[in-house]
């Protein structure tokens, strides 16, 4: 197991060796010149040339790319174009609110998709069956960023759908940490509870919406295979309830496949969450590169850009090592 993990930390090397090169080269290809944005409109070519001076925009690519790559090593990600602070901090601030989206996301998730897997798996071609896959069907093709806008306008009136807590909670509150929902529930502060939940739950079901989906029709297929075996037919002619053969025998080895879609949404959400943040003005890291992109701010983006690439890589590995728990079958990095 020990050598397989260091296998794949070691084979990660050069897919974000690749997401360095990419990221490097695509911000580059943004229109605009990011020195007119630091200098103002009305900056002289002088002005304008002693920007690109400072901040090393008027070297060769090679030689910025050298520099990122060195900065990188040192666990530096350079200076904010847009706030003038290092991105190792910009990030460290925004990142853990992206954090505690996804996470709720993915809770609900996997909540309601696996309870309607399972409920569409007892009663295969029912309506309830139709009906249940036709609304997962409607979840993974509806865009984000149009649910979410839809679920402002159906619920914004009653339900807050911008920031992370009211305003007249934040002296009161004044979160330690940038998880405000651990927090809250941590200090029992259950009025900072109640918001930071209210302003969670419209962000969250938007950005649910394909995992729900995914994890609902993953969860049908699977127990639809795992109902059809020996030992769960067995376990019907014992005199097993069918709620115990239903979760203690079939859902337990319907998991696997459910598990492994779940990592692999869970890391597309981390790195996806920009609509999201954006629509509902979530101060996360999605927003903070969205806002970057718009300032041609090269070492936010580069920043962004390889930690959501080094998440994804991360939360693979652990879905990977985690599969092998679940089924001992499965031996990684050997024979099967």
């Amino acid at each position: 197991m020990n050598g397989y993990v260091l296998q794949r930390l070691l084979g990660a090397v050069p897919v974000l060796f690749g997401v360095t090169v990419l990221a490097f080269l695509f911000v580059r290809m943004i229109p605009g010149d990011p020195a007119r944005n630091i200098a103002g409109e009305r900056a002289n070519e002088e002005i304008l040339a002693q920007v690109r001076r400072v901040h090393g925009l008027d070297e060769p690519l090679p030689a910025q790319y050298a520099r990122f790559l060195g900065r990188i090593a040192q666990g530096d990600l350079g200076t904010s174009l847009q706030t003038n602070e290092p991105v190792t901090r910009e990030i460290a601030a925004r990142f853990p609110a992206t954090i505690e989206l996804t996470l709720c996301a993915v809770l609900l998730a996997t909540v309601i998709g696996v309870a309607l897997g399972i409920v569409a798996s007892l009663r295969p071609g029912s309506v309830l069956d139709l009906v249940t896959m036709g609304g997962a069907l409607v979840g993974v093709s509806l865009p984000v960023f149009c649910l979410g806008y839809v679920l402002i306008i159906a619920v914004g009136d009653h339900m807050p759908y911008a920031g992370r807590l009211d305003e007249g909670l934040r002296d009161g509150f004044a979160p330690r940490t940038p998880f405000y929902l651990v927090e809250a529930l941590v200090r029992g502060e259950w009025a900072a509870l109640r918001s930071v939940v209210a302003h969670l739950a419209l962000p969250a079901l938007a950005l649910s919406t394909v995992p729900l989906a995914v994890v609902a029709r993953i969860t049908r297929s699977s127990m639809l295979e795992v109902l059809s075996q020996d030992y769960v037919r067995t376990a019907r002619a014992k005199g097993l309830s069918r709620a115990a053969v239903v979760l203690r025998h079939a859902l337990r080895n319907a998991t696997i496949p459910i598990v492994t879609v779940l990592g692999v949404q869970t890391g597309y959400l981390l790195g996806g969450a920009v609509l999201t943040e954006t629509v509902f003005a979530w101060p996360g890291l999605g927003r903070f590169v969205v806002t970057a992109i718009g300032e041609r701010d090269y070492p936010a983006i580069q920043g962004g850009v390889l930690l959501f690439a080094t998440t994804f890589v991360l939360v693979n590995l652990l879905v990977d090592v985690l599969y092998a728990r679940l089924d001992p079958r499965v031996r990684l990095g050997g024979t099967s």
